[in-house]
């Protein structure tokens, strides 16, 4: 997700997450890097493109990255997150391989 592609709601919902009661596009904008930011990262970990419009794992660590990133401590993100970024992997692979096999044709 691209900074341009941020959709408004989650804009909206980080900023309530972060308690940012103001509006200002230099604000904006900052949080917009920071949440594109954080999907690219999440989206190399989580193994492709998560949801994150979505109440789960990946909006929860997007919505923490911000939170770090924006407190300058984003260097212990990952170590404070490891195993919630582990879970959410496994949900993944366990969402893909139940895609796998619902697909494949039966009695092969």
């Amino acid at each position: 997700m691209t900074r341009t592609e941020i959709p408004a709601q989650l804009l909206a919902d980080i900023k309530n997450y972060l308690n940012i009661t103001w509006d200002d596009n230099a604000t904006d904008e900052k949080l917009c890097g920071m949440i594109a930011s954080g999907t690219v990262y999440l989206d190399g970990k989580g193994g492709g493109t998560l949801d994150y419009e979505t109440d789960g794992t990946p909006r929860t660590l997007l919505f923490e990255y911000c939170r770090y990133m924006r407190s300058n401590a984003l260097d212990v993100f990952e170590n404070n997150y490891t195993a919630l970024i582990l879970n959410m992997q496994a949900e993944r692979l366990v969402t893909d391989g139940e895609t796998v096999e619902s697909t494949t044709p039966t009695g092969q």
